[in-house]
């Protein structure tokens, strides 16, 4: 699998956007279509492994749901991410609540090994430390590096200045290379 999948941009994305904004369902489908693995990806890189089709899933409806308020001022996907991140935070606020069950519910539950856990959970490969990467700083790598987004376009989809999105990636790159160069 590529490093990152790079969804078509042109102006077919607009044209599908305003038929979209008349009810055209074929049009929706069409977008799903150029864009569904490259969402998936970005999810699957955000730690999402089961979810990740769930979670794109929900994007989608939002592309749906805010499909009058979409201008073309800006390429598609960044509209696409912004909307992203949006289901991106309302997926971990959801799992955080599960987890917060789960805990009280394995708690009293009977003791495990926690030894072969941590073990598994130190096994160093990209995704474990990409995602031991704080979500703001996890974000903007997996934007850039997985989804190929330019610095602007990630700023405009996250709502933060470009000298925030370098800062973050700059603080992100420097943190993976302490996690790699310790497992060397």
């Amino acid at each position: 699998m590529p490093l990152h999948v790079q969804p078509p941009v042109n102006d077919e994305d607009f044209a599908l956007m305003a038929r979209l904004r008349a009810g055209d369902t074929a049009a929706f489908a069409a977008l799903i279509r150029r864009h569904q693995v490259a969402l998936v990806n970005f999810f699957r890189r955000m730690g999402a492994s089961n979810e990740a089709e769930d979670v794109a899933q929900e994007t989608f409806l939002r592309v749906w749901r805010y499909r009058q308020r979409y201008r073309p001022t800006a390429k598609f996907t960044t509209f696409l991410f912004t909307l992203a991140r949006h289901a991106w935070a309302d997926h971990l606020r959801r799992a955080h609540k599960q987890e917060r069950v789960a805990e009280r519910v394995g708690a009293e539950a009977a003791p495990h090994d926690a030894t072969a856990q941590d073990a598994a959970r130190r096994r160093l490969d990209a995704q474990v430390a990409l995602a031991a990467l704080p979500e703001k700083l996890r974000l903007v790598v997996v934007m850039s590096l997985y989804q190929g987004l330019k610095y602007e376009e990630i700023a405009t989809a996250l709502g933060i200045p470009v000298g925030t999105v370098k800062s973050r990636m700059f603080l992100a790159m420097a943190r993976l290379k302490e996690v790699f160069q310790a497992a060397e």
